[in-house]
């Protein structure tokens, strides 16, 4: 999320309001956006709490960072030290995105081009821009902040904009990481019935230009589906996801966070994705691998009872003991 304007250091402490709160490093940095750590860019506020990922924050391209450990700031950074960073970044979010309540079906901020239909029963919150010649059926929800493009077809009952699933586990409950991200729909792209995309947890979520999405699919936040890529029904996309593109995922598809899909892949029906695929290939199962391996690998599975029963003959015939044997009655109730 880039801010209405830049923030001095002095500036973020006092929003964050924490008497423990310790700058170390470069006090004039000013900050122009504001991200969680899988999007950042210069100028951005991101946040660690886990020691595990000190390196990569340290190292990232933001430029102030809340941390929970005193070290030495990188050169041309700002650390802010805090004794709860995940804390401290939610109100800085709540400050710079604040929610806006809505009364009314469209909010007047709402900009809508030329031809685009608005059937009735159609939700449109504050700062959405759509395109001309869009066509939004009955049902759809768009919240704030959402760019759509010419030409898109947004079927009934989806969602668009909804907040990002992303938790911090505390001892007693789940702590919400609040988002102030957007949803960027391209141009001529079509969006089945009761599909839900989550707006970026401060970044965008991106659906390219010419993608298909059929009915009943999930987005996470801040995933990027390339250009003219095809998501056949009930397909499952977690968050911070690249689909390069031209990318195929065939129905009840369900793919891990943060990782890739290259370009030209086709993912077959009720497969899980667990961790990036190169393009231009063709894969199925779970976790998915190329089809052609796994196809091979069924078929010599449905070998087995043939080759257990050669093992049971060849051990007779040799003497061997008994308590080698196997029979398919054994298999049957493996």
């Amino acid at each position: 999320m880039n801010l209405e304007r830049p923030y001095n250091i002095k500036e973020l402490v006092t929003i964050i309001n924490n008497p423990n709160a310790k700058v170390i490093g470069d006090k004039d940095i000013k900050a122009t956006g504001i991200n969680e750590i899988h999007r950042v860019v210069p100028g951005d506020i991101t946040f660690v709490d886990n020691e595990k990922y000190f390196n990569r924050a340290l190292t990232c391209a933001a430029s102030i960072i809340l941390i929970n450990k005193e070290v030495e700031a990188p050169i041309g950074k700002t650390l802010i030290y805090t004794d709860d960073p995940f804390r401290d970044y939610i109100k800085l979010v709540k400050f710079f995105a604040p929610f806006q309540p809505q009364e009314m079906p469209i909010h007047p901020s709402a900009e809508i081009g030329e031809g685009t239909i608005i059937q009735p029963l159609v939700f449109i919150g504050p700062n959405v821009k759509i395109g001309k010649n869009c066509i939004i059926h009955p049902n759809v929800t768009i919240h704030a902040n959402t760019i759509i493009g010419n030409n898109v077809i947004i079927n009934s009952g989806t969602v668009i904009g909804g907040e990002a699933f992303y938790f911090k586990r505390r001892p007693d409950y789940l702590d919400k990481l609040e988002g102030c991200g957007r949803v960027i729909i391209e141009d001529d792209v079509e969006i089945g019935s009761c599909c839900t995309i989550d707006r970026g947890v401060s970044s965008d979520t991106i659906i390219g230009k010419g993608s298909k999405l059929d009915n009943l699919i999930q987005i996470g936040h801040d995933t990027i589906i390339g250009k003219n890529c095809l998501i056949a029904a009930q397909a499952g996309i977690a968050g911070v996801v690249n689909l390069e593109d031209n990318v195929i995922l065939w129905g009840q598809v369900g793919v891990q966070k943060d990782l890739t899909i290259g370009k030209g892949a086709i993912v077959l029906g009720q497969s899980g994705v667990a961790k990036s695929l190169e393009g231009g290939k063709v894969y199925f199962g779970s976790p998915a691998r190329e089809a052609s391996d796994k196809m091979r690998e069924i078929a010599l599975l449905k070998k087995l009872p043939e080759l257990f029963d050669a093992v049971n003959k060849l051990t007779k015939n040799h003497g061997i003991a008994s308590d080698l044997e196997i029979n398919n009655k054994d298999i049957n109730n493996f």
